[in-house]
């Protein structure tokens, strides 16, 4: 994983545990996953969005109605 071994991921640990605090670990983990979660629903609606518009050229059909 990039290199880093179990000894640099527990000295990058306690440096943010240092700056940032104890109390403020759980909101920024919550305010990651959260921002994770999004990204990955972003991603497959896009990508479902895409495959309607394929699905619609190959056949034809359009979901846009004209008035």
């Amino acid at each position: 994983m990039f290199g880093l071994g179990v000894p640099e991921l527990l000295i990058i640990l306690v440096i943010i545990l240092v700056i940032f605090g104890a109390g403020k670990l759980p909101k920024i983990g919550e305010g990651l996953g959260k921002g994770i979660s999004n990204f990955k629903k972003s991603i497959k609606e896009n990508g479902d969005i895409e495959d309607d518009a394929s699905q619609d050229e190959k056949t034809g059909s359009s979901s846009r109605h004209k008035k």
